[in-house]
C-alpha cells in the first residue's frame, strides 16, 4: 500500500511533538504538503530550515494470522521521529536508504490509522564540523548553497509479507570469466520466531541454488554464494555489451514463499592496480568527468533525466562518472548499467566532519553496498572527498603563497578526518564488498604515513596558477598525475537569466559570489570583466578559457597514458541548479563551448603535438614530438601522419608514417623548425589518416611576436 500523496505538515515544536502525535489530534488546519516531495517545494515552508512535522491518515485492513505488517519509508532527508497511532516506532538517520518498522501488532488493533513523522535537516554552515552524511546536497559550491532537501523525498509504504521478511540483500559479483561467475549473496531476514526456512535463488528465472536455514527470532545475517556456468559477461560500452541479469531470491516458509526480493545485476569482475582499471581482465584507460545530483529536487526529477545524464556523457565520449559526493536516486544506476557507464561511487562525505559521524557513517556504508552493490556499472568506492580541505582565501588582497601554504600544510598535517574517519569507513566498504576496490579518500596529497597519496585534484588554471604549468608539473611529479579526479574552470552558462545583464559592467556580483557560486576572484585572474565591452563578450571569454584548460588538460593526460596515469575525471559536468560553475552542461543541459572540446579530445582515437608556446619569436629554434593516442583494442599499422604548419607568406609541411600500437600511446613522430622571420599568427595542422579505421585531426596556434 502506498501511502504517497497529500499530507500535512507544519513545523514541529515540543507541544506538538506531545500532543500531535495521536489519532485524536486535528490537523485539518496544517499545510497539505506533497509525499514524496522536498518541504521547500511547499511555498509555506520555501525558506524553512525544519524540523517539519508530517501526518497523514490511512486505513487498512487488519492482517490474517501469520502474516506481519510493515512501514517502509524509502528515502527521508535527513533524521526523523516516527509515530504510529501514538506509538513511537523509532528514530531513523540516512537519506539514501530505506528504513522499515514491524507495525504488525499496531494495525490489528483497528482499521483506521495515523502515521506522524517529524523530519529534521539540520543546515550546513560551514565547510567544518558537518554532521548530516549528506555530501554536496548541502551546502556546496557548485550548487544553490541555501537549498535544504528536508523532507519525504522517496514514498512512503505499507509492505505485508509472511513471518520472515527478507529485509535486506546483497548480490556481489566476483571471480568472473567466460565460462563461470562466483555470485555472493548476503541477506538479512527477520523472523517472528525460530524456525528453519529454505532461501531459493533464481536466476534468470532458473533455480541457482537452494539452502536450508535456521533462523533465530528476530534479525539474522545469512551468507551464501553459488556459481553461475558461461555466463553472459557485462562490459562498459567501448569493450562490449550490456548483458544483465534478475537475480531473485525467495524466503519459503512451511512451503509458501513469505518474502522475496529480485535485483538486477551484472556479471563483472572489476581490478585496479596503480591507478589503472580493468574490467573482466581487460585494461581500460578511464576518460570521466564528476556528475552533480542531475537537480538538487530529487524528488520531482524523472528518470529520464538521470538517464539523460548518462547519455549526455556518452556523447562527450566518456566511460565513466564519479558520482560525486553523493548517492543518486535508483534511475541512475540502473540507467548506468544498461547503457555500460562506469561508475566512481562517492560516499556522501563531502569536506570535513565532526568526531561523532563516524559509527554512523560505518553503518551507512554498509546499507550503501546493500542498496548499490548488485549494480555492474560501478568499479569503486570512494569513502571521503577533500577530508582535508582547507578553505581558499578569495579576497582580492590575498597573496597566492599564503593559499598555497595553508593548502599544503592541511594536507600534510595528521587529522581526524583523514587519518581516522577515513580509514574506517573505507574498512567498513572493504569487509562488505571485496568485489572492487575502494579509495579512502579523494584529493589527499602524499603525507606520513600514506606516502602514495590518492587521486588528485589539480586545478591549474583556476586556483594553481597558470594552466600552461600543468604538462611540466606532471613531468616534476608523476605521482601526481596517476588518476586526476578534478580539475577545470568556471565559464557562464548558456542560460544566465539569473543575471541582469542590463547593468553591465556593474552586476550584482556580491549576488553572483554569494548565491550562483561565482568566485569572481579567481575569474579576474584570469578572464578580466573590465577587457570586455559587453557582458556577452566576457561570457563567452569565460567559456573559451574553460574549454582551452580541459582541451590541455586531456591531451595531456591521454598523452600520459598508463605511464602513469590511469584516466582523469574533469570537474564537472553538469549542473544541479542555476550557477556559474566549472560545469560542460548547465542546469538546462545546454552545452558550453567546452562541451564539444572534450569531445574532440576524449575521442577514441586522437593526434596530439607537444603545445606550442604562447607566443614565439623570429629565429627560436622549436622541436615538437607528436604522438597518436589510440583507444582502440586494434593496432593502427601504417597510419599516415600529415603535419602542416603555417605562416603569414608561408608553409612547411611533412608527411610521417608509422604504427600506433592498441589500446596504448605511441609517439610517431618531431617536428623540428625554426621560426621565420615574420609577424602573425603561426598555425599547426595535423591530420592522421589510418584508413577505415581510424581517423583524427588536430590544430595549434600561436603568435610570432
Amino acid at each position: 500500500m502506498d501511502l504517497s500523496g497529500t499530507w500535512r505538515a507544519i513545523a514541529a515544536d515540543d507541544q506538538l511533538r506531545r500532543i500531535a502525535i495521536g489519532m485524536d489530534y486535528d490537523d485539518a488546519a496544517w499545510t497539505p504538503i506533497e509525499v514524496p516531495g522536498h518541504w521547500r517545494s511547499t511555498a509555506e515552508f520555501a525558506e524553512s530550515d525544519g524540523p517539519l512535522l508530517f501526518r497523514t491518515h490511512f486505513a487498512f485492513d487488519t492482517p490474517p494470522a501469520g502474516q506481519r505488517s510493515w512501514i517502509i519509508m524509502n528515502g527521508l532527508f535527513y533524521q526523523a521521529d516516527v509515530w504510529l497511532d501514538g506509538a513511537y516506532l523509532g528514530d531513523p538517520e540516512g537519506y539514501f536508504f530505506p528504513h522499515s518498522f514491524d507495525v504488525s501488532s499496531l494495525l490489528r488493533i483497528g482499521d483506521e490509522h495515523v502515521l506522524a513523522v517529524e523530519v529534521a535537516c539540520a543546515p550546513h554552515k560551514s565547510h567544518r564540523g558537518r554532521r548530516n552524511i549528506t555530501g554536496v546536497m548541502q551546502q556546496w559550491d557548485a550548487a544553490d548553497p541555501n537549498w535544504n532537501p528536508g523532507g519525504l523525498w522517496r514514498s512512503v509504504q505499507v509492505e505485508t509479507t509472511g513471518p520472515v521478511r527478507l529485509d535486506k540483500l546483497r548480490v556481489l559479483c566476483r571471480d568472473v570469466n567466460e565460462s563461470r561467475a562466483h555470485l555472493r549473496l548476503h541477506g538479512r531476514l527477520d523472523s517472528d520466531e525460530s524456525r528453519t526456512v529454505k532461501i531459493r535463488t533464481l536466476v534468470d528465472g532458473v533455480v541457482a541454488a537452494e539452502v536450508e536455514q535456521p533462523l533465530a527470532r528476530g534479525t539474522n545475517a545469512v551468507d551464501w554464494n553459488f556459481d553461475v556456468d558461461n555466463p553472459r559477461l557485462w562490459w562498459p560500452y567501448s569493450l562490449g555489451g550490456q548483458e544483465l541479469s534478475d537475480v531473485h531470491v525467495e524466503v519459503v516458509v512451511d512451503g509458501v514463499v513469505s518474502h522475496s526480493r529480485t535485483v538486477r545485476t551484472g556479471m563483472r569482475e572489476v581490478a585496479m592496480q596503480d591507478w589503472v582499471w580493468s574490467i573482466n581482465g581487460e585494461r581500460i584507460y578511464l576518460k570521466g568527468a564528476n556528475l552533480a545530483p542531475t537537480q538538487l529536487n530529487l524528488a520531482a526529477t524523472e528518470p529520464s533525466a538521470f538517464r539523460r545524464d548518462i547519455e549526455l556523457a556518452r556523447d562527450a565520449g566518456l566511460d565513466l562518472l564519479r558520482v560525486h559526493g553523493h548517492i543518486a536516486p535508483p534511475a541512475l544506476y540502473e540507467a548506468a548499467d544498461e547503457l555500460g557507464m562506469l561508475l566512481w561511487q562517492d560516499f556522501p562525505l563531502q569536506w570535513s566532519y565532526a568526531r561523532d559521524v563516524r559509527r554512523r557513517a560505518v553503518s551507512q556504508a554498509q546499507e550503501a553496498v546493500f542498496e548499490l552493490g548488485h549494480h555492474p556499472s560501478i568499479i569503486t568506492w570512494c569513502a571521503h572527498n577533500e577530508p582535508a580541505a582547507t578553505n581558499i582565501d578569495l579576497r582580492d588582497n590575498q597573496p597566492r603563497w599564503k593559499n598555497a601554504a595553508r593548502y599544503l600544510v592541511g594536507q600534510q598535517v595528521p587529522s581526524w578526518n583523514k587519518n581516522i574517519l577515513d580509514r574506517w569507513v573505507k574498512r567498513a566498504f572493504e569487509r562488505d564488498d571485496d568485489t572492487r576496490p575502494t579509495i579512502a579518500h579523494s584529493g589527499v596529497m602524499p603525507h606520513l604515513p600514506e606516502i602514495n597519496g590518492s587521486d588528485s585534484h589539480l586545478y591549474f588554471g583556476w586556483y594553481h596558477g597558470d594552466e600552461h604549468e600543468f604538462p611540466a608539473f606532471a613531468a616534476a611529479f608523476p605521482r601526481m598525475v596517476r588518476f586526476v579526479s578534478e580539475f577545470g574552470a568556471q565559464a557562464v552558462p548558456p542560460h544566465h537569466e539569473f543575471i541582469d545583464t542590463n547593468t553591465w559592467p556593474n552586476l550584482d556580483w556580491d549576488a553572483l559570489e554569494s548565491t550562483y557560486g561565482l568566485q569572481r576572484t579567481m575569474m579576474e585572474r584570469y578572464v578580466r570583466a573590465v577587457d570586455y565591452a559587453t557582458f556577452e563578450e566576457w561570457s563567452e571569454a569565460t567559456q573559451r578559457y574553460q574549454a582551452t584548460l580541459l582541451r590541455y588538460h586531456i591531451e595531456t593526460m591521454r598523452r600520459l597514458k598508463y605511464r602513469p596515469n590511469g584516466g582523469f575525471c574533469l570537474f564537472m559536468l553538469n549542473d544541479s541548479s542555476p550557477m556559474i560553475s566549472w560545469s560542460i552542461l548547465d542546469h538546462t543541459r545546454a552545452p558550453k563551448l567546452a562541451f564539444q572540446v572534450v569531445v574532440d579530445a576524449c575521442r577514441p582515437v586522437i593526434i596530439v603535438a607537444d603545445r606550442l608556446p604562447a607566443t614565439v619569436a623570429p629565429g627560436d629554434s622549436i622541436a615538437l614530438d607528436v604522438h597518436v593516442v589510440n583507444d582502440l583494442r586494434q593496432p593502427l599499422v601504417d597510419a599516415v601522419l600529415h603535419a602542416h604548419l603555417q605562416w603569414p607568406n608561408g608553409e612547411h609541411k611533412w608527411t610521417f608514417v608509422g604504427t600506433s600500437e592498441a589500446d596504448d600511446c605511441t609517439r610517431i613522430a618531431t617536428l623540428q623548425f625554426v621560426v621565420p622571420d615574420t609577424a602573425g599568427q603561426l598555425v599547426l595542422d595535423l591530420t592522421l589518416d589510418a584508413g577505415s579505421i581510424a581517423a583524427a585531426t588536430n590544430r595549434d596556434e600561436t603568435l610570432i611576436a
